[in-house]
């Protein structure tokens, strides 16, 4: 029995996954379980519905879920998992990750791997220049102030994280309400975010512009021209001794509301595609990777950035990877979810482009600009 999987090509997507299905076979020799991997770009924006013809499990965004629900992609796993195991699953959430895979009255995927925007620095540089962890906006740009000439802070901010970014600040400033059941973006709102970002890339190193999380973090921790990011999808990886050149920390983001709230949630929930043959025995091995001592001990010790709560709280699990799980965990719970209606990722990979246009071009329209998104998600939630 044969059973293949698609997930994104970074060691926390890939290994962890890979070390489970060695460890399944031993449960089960009957049954081999192989992954394949796509870049983190072509994860995120890659037609769900041709991974599902393809593959038996596929790690899934949030966002995706209306559309594969509309297209009939994946397995509701209440239907196939005890009622028990779900409760246990929602009970330990981080954050909302269990609730972005429910839609339409079922559970179409299970948070395996929980994240969100967060902030991230050099703690060795951190030392020598005696800085501390901003807290607030204005101390990260008091902290740019302070840095020696050769070294700058960054942000990711190819279209999908200028989006990334943007929807964070958003839910930061109004709290979440916008891009929701049609409700559109105010432009007080949108326009102070639109400046702080602004404020942020004028003096982030130039080549914030052309990379993701992953190139940011592997710059990071090679040289030393970058050396705090105040918004990144926290990648526990780069925290543990030995993966990178130079270990990077990760911490809560920066706020002004007194909570680190409104970081846009990211992660990946394990699914089943609704052409797998064996569901059965596929929603076994769903079941031993978001075991709670599974998730604490062979998902984490192999890279893997676990979904379950208990793993983030276990002492030995943060001890590994620099504390990234406890200092992270309270912008988590404060994160907030996208909208997952079918058309969404359009919306977003569209949005992205033109966030990231409109800063690089220094350009001063908010209130045009801020009409031209809320008319482009309008068309987007209305076609769905």
């Amino acid at each position: 029995m044969i059973l293949k999987g698609m997930t994104w090509s970074h060691d926390r997507g890939l290994k962890p996954l890979e070390a489970a299905s060695i460890i399944f076979n031993t449960k089960r020799p009957d049954v081999t379980i192989s992954w394949d991997a796509r870049s983190l770009a072509d994860f995120e924006l890659f037609p769900l519905e041709i991974l599902a013809n393809t593959y038996d499990f596929i790690m899934i965004d949030h966002p995706h879920i209306g559309t594969a629900y509309k297209q009939n992609l994946l397995l509701p796993l209440d239907e196939l998992l005890p009622e028990n195991f779900l409760l246990e699953q929602e009970k330990n959430s981080v954050g909302q990750s269990h609730k972005s895979y429910y839609w339409a009255g079922h559970q179409w995927a299970l948070a395996a791997d929980a994240a969100a925007q967060v902030s991230s620095w050099r703690p060795d540089i951190f030392t020598d220049i005696e800085a501390k962890q901003p807290v607030t906006w204005n101390d990260v740009f008091k902290l740019a102030d302070k840095l020696p000439e050769n070294m700058k802070i960054a942000i990711p901010f190819v279209p999908v994280h200028a989006y990334s970014s943007f929807f964070t600040l958003c839910s930061q400033v109004s709290d979440g309400s916008f891009f929701k059941d049609g409700q559109e973006l105010d432009t007080e709102t949108g326009t102070k975010v639109l400046q702080l970002l602004g404020r942020l890339l004028e003096i982030a190193h130039p080549e914030s512009f052309n990379m993701d999380p992953i190139n940011m973090l592997d710059k990071m921790s090679a040289d030393d021209t970058i050396v705090y990011c105040p918004l990144t999808y926290g990648y526990s990886t780069y925290s543990r001794e030995g993966y990178s050149p130079k270990r990077i920390k990760f911490g809560d983001m920066p706020s002004d509301t007194g909570k680190p709230n409104g970081s846009m949630i990211g992660g990946v929930g394990l699914a089943i595609s609704s052409k797998c043959k064996y569901p059965e025995v596929a929603a076994e091995f769903v079941m031993m990777v978001l075991d709670s001592t599974f998730q604490r001990t062979s998902y984490s010790e192999n890279l893997g950035q676990p979904g379950h709560r208990i793993a983030w709280l276990d002492e030995n699990v943060n001890k590994e990877y620099l504390d990234f799980y406890k200092d992270t965990i309270k912008t988590l719970d404060y994160g907030s979810m996208r909208p997952r209606f079918n058309g969404y990722i359009e919306f977003q990979a569209n949005a992205g482009k033109e966030i990231r246009s409109f800063i690089i071009d220094k350009r001063k329209d908010y209130d045009a600009f801020i009409e031209s998104l809320n008319k482009m998600y309008t068309k987007f939630y209305n076609e769905r």
